[in-house]
């Protein structure tokens, strides 16, 4: 199950994003600046989306998807909860 996001006015999906990007990045052992890189913006704007702080569009999500090697969708749904039940995002 997700975490709840910490300011209530922050959408769900917005948390799911984050969590996935933070979670398939780190799996395919890319620094937030390579992947910063790779998608052509700054190390600084997926920290933020990393931690629900900004909005991304469309495109630029298909864009992390096509890195991160998953269908656009993955990056949008519910995480899938970590078997040891540990916080997968940290």
């Amino acid at each position: 199950m997700t975490p709840e996001p910490a300011d209530p006015t922050v959408p769900v999906v917005r948390c799911h994003i984050a969590q996935n990007v933070r979670r398939l990045r780190k799996a395919k052992g890319l620094s937030q600046e390579k992947l910063g890189e790779l998608a052509e913006c700054h190390r600084t704007y997926v920290s933020q989306l990393e931690r629900c702080v900004t909005n991304i569009s469309v495109d630029r999500l298909e864009k992390f998807a096509q890195i991160l090697d998953v269908e656009f969708v993955v990056l949008i749904s519910e995480p899938e909860a970590d078997p040891r039940g540990a916080d997968s995002s940290k």
